[in-house]
């Protein structure tokens, strides 16, 4: 199935080069898949995995191990954003 895996600020470096400029990619993920496993491949240091929205609803740390993916989901990561 298909979904849309989206990375921000610095995360976008982790995403194919092709996909930087729009910091999205169209990911094929096996029917069911979690958000875990659809970040581990790229290899995006867990500290750096801080706001995580499906569909631009906030899931928490604990269920992004178990929460599955469906068609179409957009799936978008930021990192912890930092200023004063």
């Amino acid at each position: 199935m298909k979904i849309t895996f989206k990375l921000f600020a610095s995360l976008t470096d982790y995403l194919p080069p092709q996909a930087r400029g729009d910091n999205q990619i169209a990911v094929d993920v096996a029917p069911g898949a979690t958000i875990t496993q659809v970040i581990e491949p790229y290899g995006l240091p867990h500290k750096l995995v801080h706001l995580v929205l499906v569909n631009g609803v906030y899931i928490p740390p604990d269920q992004r191990a178990t929460r599955a993916l469906v068609e179409g989901d957009v799936l978008a990561i930021w990192p912890p954003i930092a200023g004063g």
